[in-house]
């Protein structure tokens, strides 16, 4: 049945969603003086490189950590499953920068790790080699580490509805744990995990908060820099259209994985 007033409130609800885009898009089409060919002589092409790299690096280390806890906490018996089933979960209760104000506090040059070591082995700071926390690397670490709940729930809850016959029946007919794992549940699981896949790298790119305390340049990053420091809205405003090309992007991507799913 076709009702209007449905028509009407989902159209506003559709209008309320997409005002932020057309505001962003229209305050990208004024002038923003000579800012942008500064951008674009100077840091536009490192903000575009490092989100990149911050993408490639925190969607990889959160796909190995959530699919693999996944794959572990639906199929293994352990002392403690129960546990770790909802611990893991907590990351997503906690922003991102805190957990970064917590590692840099443990793993920086004055912190508990390094005072551990220099106390134990006598070094100096000359003596030893320790990866820096705030830094590009560093960046992925915390929040591969703080994003992976994305994939780990649906990549769970893609595993829990598989058929454990299917698997037996893999088993049964000659292939190993490993090759049943890749070649029967990863792929059947696959659509779920890209979605959550989609979502990590989503929060990748519009996080400010960690980026900026590693003092990594993203592009967030200089949407805030050039907004506030330079003091054009609409310089902003073109960094932010340029950041919906990569959402786009990467909703078109995972719209394609799922091009020929048929279940």
């Amino acid at each position: 049945m076709n009702y209007p007033g449905w028509r009407i409130a989902s159209t506003f609800l559709a209008a309320c969603v997409m005002l932020p885009v057309i505001c962003v898009l229209y305050l990208a089409l004024q002038p923003s003086g000579d800012i942008w060919t500064h951008l674009i002589e100077t840091t536009l092409i490192v903000y575009i490189k490092n989100s990149i790299i911050l993408m490639i690096g925190v969607g990889l280390l959160a796909l190995l950590v959530g699919v693999t806890t996944a794959w572990l906490i639906t199929m293994c018996q352990f002392t403690g499953r129960a546990f770790f089933e909802w611990f893991l979960l907590f990351p997503l209760s906690i922003p991102a920068y805190v957990i970064a104000y917590a590692y840099t506090d443990v793993l920086e040059y004055s912190g508990i790790v390094q005072e551990a070591l220099r106390s134990t082995f006598g070094w100096e700071k000359a003596d030893y080699w320790f990866p820096e926390i705030r830094s590009l690397g560093g960046a992925i670490f915390v929040m591969g580490l703080v994003l992976y709940p994305y994939i780990y729930l649906l990549a769970r809850s893609a595993f829990l509805e598989q058929s454990v016959n299917v698997l037996e029946a893999s088993r049964v007919l000659g292939r190993g744990p490993w090759a049943t794992f890749f070649t029967i549940s990863l792929r059947a699981a696959r659509p779920a995990i890209v979605v959550g896949l989609s979502l990590v790298l989503l929060e990748t790119l519009n996080d400010y908060g960690t980026v900026s305390f590693f003092a990594v340049p993203t592009l967030t990053a200089g949407l805030i820099d050039v907004w506030l420091g330079f003091g054009s809205l609409a310089a902003g405003a073109q960094i932010a259209s340029l950041a919906l090309v990569f959402v786009t992007v990467v909703l078109l991507v995972e719209q394609m994985s799922r091009r020929k799913q048929r279940y």
